[in-house]
C-alpha cells in the first residue's frame, strides 16, 4: 500500500502511479555522429528543452532523431498524451507529449491509461516535485530511478472530477497569466524609464535647466585640470614618504618618473554639453585594488568580506558577506569604506559584469575578495555620480566590449577600468545630477517594490490552487461519479487482459518460428 502524504476524499484513492501507468525511460545515441540527427527527423526532448519552458504541451526539442539515431540507441517512442517528467539535472520538468516523440534518459515518463487524464497527470505531478525528490539518489547531482519513480504516490479522482480540477485549474492559472504578464509588463516599463533617466543624467539632458540657471559654474576643463595637479601632488607627497620612511634622499629625476594618465579617445564619443568634457577613469580616481584572493567562510570567526552578488549596479549589499579569517595587521588595504565605489571583476553574467555600486555607509569593518575591484577618487565627492557613469552609456559600453574568458571565467581587469571613458560635468552639476536621478530612481525603485511581492504572491497563490486542487477542495465532489476505488479496479482488469493477450501472441510467434 502507497502512504498518504495528506488527506483526500472518501472517493479518491491513493495507490503508486507505477500501478497503473507505464513508466518509461529515455536514450541518447551516439551524439559524436552527426547522421543520429536530422533536422526533420522524430522528435526528441531533453531536460534542456524544458529548462524556462511554460507551455504544457510539447512536440519537439532543439534536436530531432534520424532512424538511425533511434534504430542505435535506447530510446522508446512515447504517445501523444504521455506526461514527460525529468528524472534528473533537474528532477521535476514537466510537459505534455502533444504528439508521438522520445526522450533522453533524463526522463522517467508516464503513460497514463483510459480514465486518468493527462492533464490531471501534469498538474499533479508540478505540485509533487517534492514527493519525487525524497526518491531520488545521489547528493551532487539528484537522481530517480525508474524503480523509485514507479513508488511515486499518486492520488486518483473519479474521472470526471479529474477533468473538473483539470478545468478548473486552467481558468484560475489563465487569470493568473494575465496578471503576471501585466505585472511584468509594469516591471518591464519601469527597468525602461529608469534607464532612460540614467542616459539623460550622463548626457546632460537632466540637468538641462540647471545649466542654465548657473551659467557662471567652473567648466569640466578646468575641474579635470584640478584633479590632474592634486592626482600628481599626492603621488610626489607619497614618493617623498617612502623615501624618508627609507632614510633615503630623492634620487635626481624622480618626478619624471610620475605616469601621467592616458585621456580618452573622443573620436567615437557622443557629444556632450559645452562646460563637461571627456575623461577616463584613471584620470579621475587616485586608488584602484583588487581583493583577497582565500576562500571564505560561510560561518564566522573572521571578518566580514563581501561575496560577489553584494554589488549590483548601482547598489552595494553589505549584508551580503561569508567570513575570512584573515591577520589584523594585514586587513587594512582591503578595508571598504564610505564612498568606495565597487566593481564586479568576475561574473557568469556579462549583464552583472564590471558594474559598479557605491559603498554608502559601512559601519562594520568589511573586506572586498578579489572578485571586487575598489576604487576611490581624487576628490571624493565624485563617486555617487561616478557610480552613475559606470553603469550606463559609453562608458557601460566600453566595459561590457573588454569582458573575455581566461580558464573558464568571464572578467575584466582594472586597466580596463583605468581606460573607462566617463562624462565628466562641473562638480557643483555632478551634484545636482545625483539629486535629480536618485529622486527619480527612488520613486521607480518604490514602484518596483510593489511589482515584486505581487509576482511572488502569485506563485505562491499557484501552488495554493494545486494544494486544494489535490486535497478535493477545489471543486465541488458529484456524488454520481463512478468512484476512484471502480475505476482503478476496471484498469488494473484491463491491464490483466491486456498482458495476457500480449502473453499469447508472443506464444504463438514463438510457435510458428
Amino acid at each position: 500500500m502507497p502512504r498518504s502524504p495528506w488527506p483526500i476524499p472518501a472517493s479518491w484513492k491513493w495507490l503508486c502511479i507505477g500501478e497503473i501507468c507505464r513508466v518509461v525511460g529515455g536514450g541518447t545515441p551516439d551524439t559524436k555522429v552527426p547522421q543520429n540527427f536530422s533536422d526533420t527527423g522524430f522528435p526528441w526532448i531533453t531536460p534542456a528543452d524544458l529548462s524556462g519552458y511554460r507551455l504544457k504541451f510539447v512536440g519537439r526539442g532543439e534536436r530531432s532523431l534520424s532512424e538511425r539515431g533511434r534504430a542505435t540507441s535506447s530510446v522508446q517512442e512515447l504517445p501523444a498524451g504521455a506526461v514527460l517528467f525529468s528524472s534528473r539535472a533537474p528532477i521535476g520538468y514537466v510537459a505534455i507529449a502533444e504528439n508521438p516523440l522520445t526522450t533522453n534518459q533524463g526522463f522517467k515518463s508516464f503513460v497514463p491509461p483510459v480514465g486518468i487524464t493527462p492533464d490531471y497527470l501534469y498538474y499533479f505531478l508540478k505540485y509533487a516535485r517534492p514527493l519525487a525528490l525524497e526518491l531520488a539518489s545521489g547528493t551532487t547531482f539528484p537522481e530517480v530511478s525508474a524503480k523509485r519513480v514507479a513508488q511515486l504516490p499518486l492520488c486518483i479522482p473519479p474521472t470526471n472530477e479529474q477533468r473538473r480540477i483539470v478545468a478548473k485549474i486552467d481558468e484560475l492559472f489563465s487569470d493568473l497569466d494575465a496578471g503576471v504578464a501585466a505585472l511584468q509588463r509594469a516591471k518591464a516599463k519601469l527597468a525602461r524609464y529608469r534607464a532612460a533617466v540614467l542616459k539623460s543624467a550622463v548626457e546632460g539632458r537632466l540637468t538641462a535647466g540647471w545649466r542654465a540657471a548657473h551659467p557662471n559654474t567652473e567648466p569640466a576643463s578646468d575641474l579635470l585640470a584640478r584633479i590632474l595637479t592634486e592626482r600628481r601632488r599626492r603621488w610626489e607627497e607619497d614618493q617623498l614618504a617612502r623615501y624618508a620612511a627609507a632614510n633615503r634622499q630623492p634620487p635626481k629625476g624622480w618626478r619624471e618618473k610620475y605616469r601621467e594618465p592616458e585621456g580618452p579617445d573622443t573620436e567615437n564619443l557622443p557629444a556632450l554639453p559645452e562646460s563637461w568634457c571627456w575623461a577616463t577613469m584613471d584620470q579621475v580616481m587616485s586608488y584602484l585594488r583588487n581583493g583577497l584572493p582565500p576562500k571564505p567562510s560561510p560561518e564566522p570567526p573572521g571578518f566580514r568580506i563581501l561575496r560577489i552578488n553584494a554589488v549590483r549596479p548601482m547598489s552595494v549589499d553589505l549584508d551580503e558577506v561569508r567570513f575570512l579569517d584573515w591577520p589584523k595587521q594585514d586587513v587594512e588595504p582591503y578595508l571598504v569604506n564610505s564612498g568606495d565605489l565597487l566593481f564586479t571583476r568576475y561574473n557568469g553574467s556579462v549583464d552583472l559584469l564590471g558594474v559598479a555600486g557605491m559603498v554608502r555607509e559601512c559601519h562594520e569593518p568589511t573586506l572586498h575578495p578579489d572578485k571586487l575591484i575598489r576604487v576611490q577618487f581624487v576628490f571624493p565627492q565624485m563617486a555617487a555620480f561616478m557610480e552613475i557613469a559606470a553603469n550606463v552609456g559609453a562608458s557601460r559600453t566600453h566595459m561590457v566590449s573588454r569582458a573575455r574568458t581566461t580558464a573558464g571565467q568571464t572578467g575584466i581587469s582594472g586597466t580596463d577600468i583605468r581606460q573607462m571613458p566617463v562624462p565628466l560635468p562641473p562638480l557643483d552639476e555632478q551634484a545636482a545630477i545625483v539629486e535629480a536621478a536618485e529622486q527619480v530612481v527612488s520613486v521607480i525603485e518604490r514602484s518596483v517594490a510593489i511589482v515584486e511581492p505581487n509576482l511572488r504572491r502569485a506563485s505562491r497563490l499557484r501552488q495554493s490552487i494545486l494544494r486544494r486542487a489535490f486535497e478535493g477542495r477545489l471543486v465541488p465532489q458529484d456524488p454520481t461519479d463512478e468512484p476512484a476505488e471502480e475505476l482503478l479496479a476496471r484498469i488494473k482488469s484491463e491491464r490483466k487482459e491486456q498482458a495476457a493477450t500480449n502473453g499469447k501472441v508472443r506464444k504463438s510467434r514463438k510457435a510458428r518460428t
